[in-house]
Formats: C-alpha cells, sequence, structure tokens
C-alpha cells in the first residue's frame, strides 16, 4: 500500500472525526480506528491506531526475511521444537500494553485465540495492533518492552493448541 494513499487517509480521518475505517487493497487490508490514550486528565487525547493485516492469499506467498543475528537462530529453535514464532510485520517499537499505566496485552503461560492482541508496534506515531495468527499458549515474550524491532524478528513464541 502506497504511504502516501494511507497519509491522505489519515488525514481525512482526523479533520472528518471519523472514528473507524477499513481498506482492503491487494491482497493487503488496512483498519484504523481512534482509540482513547491513558491520561490523568479529564479530556482525553485521541490517537489513530492502525493495524495492518495481510490477507490470507498474501500470506502464503509472503516470506519475511530473516532478522539478523542470534534473534534469527532463536526463531528456528523455536520452530523446530513445534513452537509457532510471530514476526514483527513492520520496523517501529514494540509495545506489550495499550499504554504505561496497563497492564500487558499477554504474558508468558496465558491462553491465546486467533486475532486476538498481543502487543503494539509504533511506527511513524501509528499504533499497530499485532494480532495472534495461531491459537495456543504463550511460552515466550522475545522483545522488550519499548525497544525497537526490525521487520522479521520474532516477537513471540506460541505453543499451538492440537
Amino acid at each position: 500500500m502506497d504511504l502516501q494513499l494511507l497519509n491522505e487517509i489519515l488525514d481525512i480521518l482526523d479533520k472528518r472525526d471519523i472514528a473507524e475505517f477499513e481498506l482492503e487493497e491487494g491482497g493487503t487490508r488496512v483498519r484504523i480506528r481512534r482509540v482513547e490514550a491513558g491520561g490523568s486528565a479529564g479530556v482525553l487525547p485521541q490517537h489513530l491506531a492502525a493495524t495492518v493485516v495481510q490477507a490470507p492469499a498474501a500470506q502464503a506467498a509472503v516470506v519475511p526475511a530473516p532478522a539478523a543475528g542470534a534473534p534469527a537462530a532463536a526463531a528456528e529453535g523455536a520452530e523446530e521444537a513445534g513452537l509457532h514464532v510471530l514476526s514483527s510485520p513492520i520496523v517501529g517499537t514494540f509495545y506489550r500494553a495499550p499504554d504505561p499505566n496497563s497492564a500487558p496485552y499477554v504474558s508468558v503461560g496465558d491462553r491465546v485465540r486467533v486475532g486476538q492482541v498481543l502487543c503494539i508496534i509504533e511506527a511513524m506515531k501509528l499504533m499497530n495492533e499485532i494480532e495472534a495468527e495461531v491459537a495456543g499458549v504463550i511460552v515466550k515474550i522475545q522483545q522488550e518492552n519499548g525497544q525497537p524491532v526490525q521487520y522479521g524478528a520474532p516477537l513471540f513464541s506460541i505453543r499451538p493448541e492440537r
């Protein structure tokens, strides 16, 4: 999807105060919705959160580039142990919770379902919700809260339900 088009859409949504918008184009689905950020004041500022998801047909054709160094080796070891490794679809900053005062979306040992939000990756001031691709149990969280992540970097190891 063209970044310029996405920026134009965000400008229109902001000016017209639209709460939610979804677009599917070329196997990529973008969902943008307005969420309230945590704060101590009575009036809460609003931010746009975007979720970019590859459509199932496109996922089969898209093979993430392996991350360089030790994280790639850790991901390969997890896959060999029968774990599903959820990798970062974008470059950005990894956050385990929706805001600093909230509990993390998931912790080690939590059971997750397909489509459940596991974390947020902030990229270009957009909060991208990263969802579980498989149902199962979180075995390992492979990134630290607030740290930058690269495209293809492992985020979570999930033991799939059989």
